[in-house]
């Protein structure tokens, strides 16, 4: 039965770390897309940084991506940045993937 809890322990310790792992990136993918998002606003210094805060404060409203989506997209909409859904996206997907690779290089 050791063995048994031993695998169910190790499985555990996997999930949490991968986990962990992903919520660094996600944070970070947040960052890197709230800095473009802000540049493209004209933002600049502590006023990017801000924005980009915000984005990532942003991820905790609810479960997935739209909540940073709909933020980012209504942002740009405001500031009159005509940037698509697919545009958005898109970046999304590619900022978690160099946050992945970041996480990953550093470790």
């Amino acid at each position: 039965m050791t063995t048994f809890d031993d695998r169910k322990d190790n499985f555990e310790k996997k999930y949490a770390h991968d986990e962990a792992l992903r919520f660094k990136a996600e944070a970070r993918r947040n960052k890197m897309l709230g800095l473009w998002a802000a540049e493209l606003m004209g933002l600049t210094g502590d006023k990017a940084d801000e924005y980009a805060s915000s984005v990532i404060r942003a991820d905790f409203e609810e479960a997935g991506d739209e909540d940073v989506f709909r933020k980012v997209k209504g942002d740009l909409d405001a500031a009159g940045v005509e940037q698509s859904d697919h545009q958005i996206r898109r970046h999304m997907d590619e900022f978690l993937s160099r946050a992945i690779r970041e996480i990953q290089d550093a470790g």
